[in-house]
């Protein structure tokens, strides 16, 4: 498996979908709200995926000026 997420990232929160492998979508897409419930909430998703594929996922953001901060 190689799982990755990819996050779309805007002002205030972000839209994500998780891939456990190439083509292989891991639920629905989902909603980051950047604020420490949102980020606990996607922490906790993250370790979720890790059960899941026995692997850390690969997180790819798309990058739009100084947004991405608080998830990074």
């Amino acid at each position: 498996m190689n799982p990755v997420i990819g996050l779309d990232i805007a002002k205030g929160e972000s839209q994500g979908q998780a891939f456990l492998d190439k083509g292989r979508p891991f639920g629905n897409s989902f909603t980051v709200l950047h604020t420490q419930e949102g980020l606990e909430a996607f922490y906790s998703f993250l370790k979720h995926i890790e059960e899941e594929s026995n692997q850390q996922p690969m997180v790819i953001l798309e990058s739009t000026g100084h947004y991405h901060l608080p998830i990074t």
